[in-house]
C-alpha cells in the first residue's frame, strides 16, 4: 500500500494483463470525488443517528436516517475539507496540531454552517461525536481515499486491473444506503407534501447491497464481457438473482424481528418480502449496477 506511483505502475507492467492498451492513472475526476464524498458523507448520517437511536428503541431494524439535501452538502463540505487537507505540508506548526486542531476546526465549523441552513441545533455530544468524525476523516478516510485514481484508456476486467473486493464490497454497501435514503426520501414528499424531505435505511442493507453488487458484478463481467451477452438479454438474470437474493434477507431477518420492509399492503407480493411493483426499480438499478461496475473497472488503489 506504501508503494510509490513509480513503483506499482512497475509491477503491473510485469504482470500478463499489461497486454492490454497502454493506461495512464491520474487523480479521481472532481464529479467522482464529490459523488463518493456525498455518499460517505450519508453513511456516517445513517450510521450515527442509528447508533443513537438503538438504545431507547432497542430496534433490532437498525434504521438511520439521511435526506437528498445533506448527501449534497456533504459532497460540498468534504470537497472543500479535502482542500484543507491537501494544503497541511503549508501548515506552519506540528502534524499532530493540524490533525488535532486546525482540521478539526474547520470541520466543525463546516458542520455548523450545516445545521444554520438547516435550522438545527449541535449539542454538546453532537460536537463531540463531530470531532471524533474530523479526526477519523483527516487520519483515515482521506489518507486511504486519495489513494485512488483512474485508469485512463481501456482497462481489462482481469483481478490485476479491479480493487480489491473487500473496497469495491463497502462501495456497494454505502450505495445501496444512498440509493434507499433518496428512494424512501421520495415516497415520504408524495405521502407527506409538507413534511421534511428525509428518508431511512437499515444497517442491514450494507450487508444485503455490498453481497448483491458483488455477485450482480461478476455476472456483469461473465456475460457482458466474457461471453458477450447485450443488456435486455442480461438482464433476466440480473432481476431473477435480486429477487431471490431480497427474499432469501427477508425471510432470514424477520425470523430475528430485523425486517425493515413489509409489502404486504402491495398487489403481487409475495409472503411480504417481494412485490412485482418493485420491478422498475430494480430494472433501473440493474442497469445503473453496470455503469458503475464499469466504473469501479477504471479506479485503482495504488
Amino acid at each position: 500500500m506504501g508503494r510509490s506511483d513509480g513503483a506499482w505502475r512497475l509491477q503491473e507492467a510485469n504482470t500478463p494483463a499489461a497486454s492490454s492498451p497502454p493506461t495512464s492513472l491520474k487523480p479521481l475526476p472532481a464529479w467522482m470525488r464529490l459523488y463518493f464524498y456525498g455518499m460517505h458523507g450519508l453513511t456516517l448520517d445513517v450510521l450515527s443517528s442509528c447508533v443513537r437511536r438503538f438504545p431507547g428503541s432497542q430496534d433490532y431494524n437498525l434504521l438511520g436516517f439521511s435526506s437528498p439535501s445533506r448527501c449534497l452538502l456533504h459532497a460540498l463540505a468534504h470537497f472543500a475539507l479535502e482542500q484543507v487537507y491537501l494544503r497541511r505540508g503549508r501548515f506552519p506548526g506540528t502534524a499532530p496540531a493540524f490533525h488535532l486542531v486546525f482540521y478539526p476546526a474547520v470541520f466543525v465549523g463546516l458542520q455548523l454552517l450545516q445545521c444554520c441552513l438547516q435550522e438545527r441545533a449541535l449539542g454538546a455530544a453532537e460536537l463531540g461525536l463531530q470531532y471524533g468524525l474530523a479526526v477519523y476523516h483527516s487520519q483515515v478516510f482521506l489518507r486511504s481515499f486519495l489513494r485512488l485514481h483512474y485508469c485512463q484508456g481501456r482497462c481489462s476486467p482481469g483481478a490485476a486491473h479491479r480493487l480489491p473486493a473487500l473496497l469495491r464490497f463497502v462501495f456497494f454497501g454505502m450505495h445501496g444506503f444512498l440509493d434507499e435514503v433518496f428512494f424512501t426520501s421520495i415516497f415520504n414528499a408524495l405521502e407527506r407534501p409538507a413534511a421534511p424531505l428525509r428518508g431511512h435505511t437499515s444497517l442491514w442493507s450494507f450487508l444485503m447491497y455490498g453481497s448483491c453488487s458483488l455477485v450482480v458484478e461478476k455476472l456483469y463481467f461473465y456475460l457482458g464481457c466474457g461471453k458477450g451477452w447485450g443488456v435486455w438479454r442480461r438482464f433476466p438474470v440480473y432481476i431473477a438473482f435480486v429477487y431471490a437474493w431480497e427474499f432469501a434477507w427477508g425471510w432470514g431477518l424477520r425470523n430475528w424481528n430485523a425486517c425493515s420492509w413489509d409489502y404486504s399492503h402491495y398487489p403481487l407480493n409475495f409472503m411480504g418480502l417481494v412485490t412485482v411493483m418493485y420491478l422498475p426499480g430494480w430494472v433501473f438499478l440493474s442497469f445503473y449496477q453496470d455503469l458503475l461496475s464499469k466504473v469501479l473497472l477504471g479506479v485503482r488503489y495504488t
